[in-house]
């Protein structure tokens, strides 16, 4: 899915300082449908791969979210299905927003995955709109639509279906398909367990306008250990390598590289996260080649209800800094 976004006109927001207009999106990541590590199956039977654009997620995690300005989030649970969230930010480098976010979960109590919500929106002060929706059409086959506006205007609608076998899992993407321009993009994800500790699959993307049409293919492999897991994605594109690894229960570290043929760029990063339950906070820090330096720690303030956020961005070759203070509450 990421690809097709990323072909939509959907910029990288992982680094700070971009120049570029930062597109709506979402404060809270959205859950996806992935099974536990592979490390963790003991049952002695190949375990599924999970989602193609979830390979990377177990080192990602690691590496802090940015942080800018001030920022505060109250959470709502108003009932077992039905969760809602305001969220209020002041920066000095974007326009002061307000964002409200809105769930609603299942409610079958006997399903495989009660916490998967199936309708999600969030709209901003701006008029603009984020909305997905999940359904199980089965228990392997599930559908998910998602719709993106900017302001008035339609940027993303696509429609993803997959299939999740014992073993392996497939899915086909349509994205912003348009009729009177004769375009759409569409994409087919695979990924197979192989053995214990292996998962090989690849991604195919088609698109097609009505001045051009091409593919990227892009093969894919990932492989587990007790307690790490090394992903690498290489194709026509470029590439993109990572390598998680938990030292402890506190401590998990993760290594990225990307290389990009369009841009004719690379970068290299490495993350690490630290956790103190005994002072209930978790810092994540990294640092890249493009000289930038950041750090987010999170507290969580017991017996309230609620979590605070302090970070810091330094980009040395840039010469700017950029603090934030967020808190979550709820």
């Amino acid at each position: 899915m990421g690809s097709v976004l990323a072909l939509a006109g959907a910029g990288r927001q992982n680094w700070p300082f971009s120049s570029d207009t930062p597109s709506p999106q979402w404060d809270t990541p959205l859950p996806h449908w992935d099974t536990p590590p592979r490390w963790e199956r003991r049952d002695g039977l190949l375990p599924n791969p999970g989602s193609f654009h979830a390979l990377h997620h177990s080192c990602k995690d690691v590496f802090p979210q940015q942080i800018e300005g001030v920022k505060m989030i109250v959470n709502k649970t108003l009932s077992s299905f039905f969760k809602a969230s305001h969220t209020f930010h002041l920066s000095a480098v974007s326009p002061s927003q307000y964002r409200f976010h809105v769930e609603h979960r299942q409610s079958d109590s006997h399903g495989k995955d009660t916490d998967s919500p199936v309708l999600i929106g969030e709209m901003d002060s701006s008029g603009s709109l984020n909305a997905h929706s999940l359904l199980h059409l089965s228990e392997r086959i599930r559908a998910k639509a998602v719709f993106q506006t900017q302001q008035a205007q339609f940027m993303t609608w696509q429609f993803e279906t997959e299939y999740r076998g014992s073993d392996f899992t497939a899915a086909v993407t349509m994205a912003n398909p348009d009729v009177l321009r004769e375009s759409v993009i569409l994409v087919a994800h695979f990924l197979q367990s192989v053995c214990s500790g292996l998962v090989l699959g690849g991604e195919l993307v088609y698109h097609r306008g009505r001045h051009e049409e091409g593919g990227i293919l892009t093969l894919a492999g990932q492989y587990s250990g007790p307690n790490w897991v090394a992903t690498l994605n290489a194709g026509k594109g470029g590439a993109h390598a990572s390598y998680y690894h938990r030292a402890n229960k506190q401590i998990q570290v993760g290594v990225e590289f990307e290389a990009s043929t369009r841009t004719q760029e690379t970068s290299a990063s490495f993350g690490y996260q630290m956790e103190l339950p005994e002072a209930n906070m978790v810092f994540r820090g990294m640092v890249n080649s493009r000289c930038i330096i950041g750090g987010v720690l999170e507290k969580s303030l017991s017996p309230l209800p609620a979590t605070l956020l302090i970070g810091a961005f330094v980009n040395h070759r840039g010469d700017k800094l950029q603090v934030g203070l967020g808190i979550n509450v709820g």
